[in-house]
């Protein structure tokens, strides 16, 4: 059974946005499914693992303190995106959505 920590071991080959893997290489790799591929990811992020990626750079470990601050804003715009989805469907606004206080002026 693969576990993050197999992930982990494996991104450890992958230091610096120009070393990125991408999901699909990383997961033939580890003999996974992406889908899984991507929860040991999001479960070592939340370990606390500088694990850095977009889809178009792949995952890697971030060399550099502006690598991981590029993944943050990229997650950032991506659950943003989600949010700003979720309110048009529901029709509510944005900031009524966000908890904040609705008041008129």
């Amino acid at each position: 059974m693969v576990t993050a920590n197999h992930v982990l071991a494996m991104l450890a080959r992958h230091i610096g946005k120009g070393n990125g893997i991408g999901v699909r290489q990383l997961a033939l790799q580890l003999g996974i499914e992406e889908r899984q591929t991507r929860k040991l990811i999001t479960d070592l992020r939340d370990e606390g693992h500088a694990i850095c990626g977009t889809p178009a750079e792949g995952y890697f470990i971030a060399a550099t303190p502006d690598e991981l601050q590029h993944t943050c804003e990229f997650l950032r715009s991506r659950a943003m995106r989600s949010l700003m989805l979720e309110s048009r469907l529901r029709k509510i606004p944005l900031a009524d959505l966000l908890g904040q206080l609705h008041l008129p002026t």
